[in-house]
């Protein structure tokens, strides 16, 4: 396998800084062992107008056939000849790209100590690889390089044999890269789609590929059109490393929309939920309002969260409602409450945090649930604050403990993407109740009730905000106390359910 990367330059930035940025001196030829044979890095020409740094790679097909035992790509156990004699040591694949890692490590990281500013800096850059398999063609090519700033992306076609033209094209390409990109981001991008255009991977597909994907992917692989089809390949069409990797992108993507940091997104969830305290143990009996005995476990008595969901079920059950989404669903306790009633034959858990989705279909046991159970409910990421075709159709909508999530400024997204766009017949909204609060002894005065809360709002803020909400998108609105209603404070959970007119229900009802 053979590969150049040239670029040009200047007395003031010669072209030789190429050395520097590779960390592989002009001058001399290195030799480097790989997992799969030998890499050999030296430099065609090296002057101050021009650099070509070239990688050619040895493989050693008998030691590929010992490692793999025999199996893999190439042909199968009683193809003896096709383990050996085939396009590994030739064709630009998987193994190439491991090279490149291994012998470019701290150039594709973009850190240069000896030239930090040109490491950061985009370079007139010229890439060639004489042969590239390409499954799609050079259609693919284009489709796979073309979005990420190339100025020229070419794949001729390498013919049979060119001694007998008719017999066609075959399916490998030389692949000519031009442009002015950061030397890291160029083969980054070729660490990825070398195996994605050969559409196979010459060793095992562990799940820490996934974030190798990422890492390699930083920066364009969440906004590439073709990322599905990127992940799927770069994966072995792994069904669940593919699923794991299509959702942290779309994590990164809505990160970036909303110029944020990824993990301010991803922060739905303690992975392993606190252990209740006696404190908290005995104020969710006032809040049940359970009087314990003499003797009694107070730990027996229902948590507040406990009555939120018996609630939602109730208001779920009067509205008549079979098909549900549970918007913001985190750690999937009332998708599995739901799933316990068979009058809910269709579940939907939505939440933009992937760890939540995880502990959900964990706590869920969808990898051993039956396929009859298993049609009933499904988990999907993504944002609430956004119009998603996927959530449209359906008969109710929860939103439990959501909204004192979401930034004040975000709330009239989240409304038009739940009422507006989703349109569901019926919405049920919880809240806590902020005037419930003086109740908590162990909660300082002025504090919300969880780190994560933007805002609590008290019973005549929310039922003002709910009565606009059910005005403007044709909902009436009733209100139902979670909780020991307390007469001077209220309830510590305020609930609203939204009921659609005749109008409202014939336009939401699409499935």
């Amino acid at each position: 396998m053979f590969l150049t990367i040239s670029t040009t330059g200047t007395p003031e930035c010669p072209a030789t800084d190429l050395g520097f940025l590779l960390h592989k001196h002009p001058d001399r030829a290195q030799t480097f062992s790989t997992s799969h044979g030998t890499a050999h890095v030296f430099y065609p020409e090296a002057s101050a107008e021009r650099c070509t740094a070239a990688l050619l790679l040895e493989i050693d097909p008998v030691a590929l056939v010992r490692r793999g035992k025999g199996k893999g790509r190439g042909g199968a156990p009683d193809a003896a000849l096709a383990q050996y004699v085939n396009d590994r040591p030739y064709a630009a694949s998987s193994l190439l790209a491991v090279a490149l890692a291994t012998v470019f490590k701290s150039a594709l990281r973009g850190v240069c100590a000896a030239l930090p500013e040109r490491a950061a800096s985009p370079l007139p850059l010229r890439i060639e690889i004489p042969a590239v398999p390409a499954r799609g063609g050079a259609e693919l090519v284009g489709a796979l390089f073309g979005p990420l700033g190339w100025a020229s992306v070419e794949a001729r076609p390498v013919a049979l044999d060119e001694r007998f033209p008719q017999w066609g094209e075959s399916r490998y390409v030389q692949l000519v890269l031009e442009g002015e990109l950061r030397l890291a981001d160029a083969l980054r991008q070729l660490y990825v789609l070398l195996p994605v255009l050969d559409g196979a991977k010459h060793y095992w597909v562990a799940p820490d590929e996934v974030d190798k994907l990422l890492r390699a992917g930083e920066g364009w692989l969440a906004d590439h059109p073709e990322r599905k089809l990127i992940t799927s390949r770069y994966l072995a069409r792994r069904w669940g490393l593919t699923q794991e990797a299509m959702d942290r992108l779309e994590l990164v993507r809505l990160a970036e929309a909303d110029d944020i940091e990824v993990e301010a997104l991803d922060n739905a969830v303690e992975v392993e939920a606190p252990a209740e305290t006696p404190d908290e143990a005995a104020a969710a009996a006032e809040a049940g309002g359970d009087v314990a005995e003499a003797g009694d476990d107070i730990a027996k008595a229902p948590s507040l969260a406990e009555l939120r969901r018996a609630a939602i079920l109730a208001a779920l059950r009067d509205a008549d409602a079979s098909t549900v989404l549970d918007l913001g669903c985190g750690q999937g306790q009332l998708v599995q409450a739901l799933l316990k009633d068979p009058r809910f034959t269709r579940v939907v858990g939505v939440d933009v945090s992937v760890r939540a989705l995880t502990v959900a279909a964990r706590r869920l046991k969808l990898d051993r649930m039956g396929e009859r159970q298993a049609e009933r409910v499904s988990l999907v990421q993504g944002a609430l604050t956004y119009t998603d075709k996927r959530i449209a159709g359906y008969d109710a909508a929860v939103l439990s403990e959501v909204v004192e999530h979401v930034d004040p400024p975000r709330l009239p997204a989240l409304e038009y993407a739940v009422f507006a766009a989703a349109r569901p017949r019926t919405v049920i909204v919880t809240t806590p109740n902020a005037e419930y609060n003086v109740r908590w002894e162990t909660l300082p005065a002025g504090h919300v009730r969880h780190s994560d809360h933007r805002f609590e709002w008290t019973r005549a803020e929310f039922r003002a905000w709910a009565e606009e909400v059910g005005r403007r998108h044709g909902y009436g609105v009733s209100y139902v106390p979670v909780g020991n209603d307390d007469p001077e404070v209220g309830p510590p959970t305020q609930m609203a359910v939204f009921a659609g007119n005749a109008t409202n229900e014939k336009e939401g009802k699409t499935g």
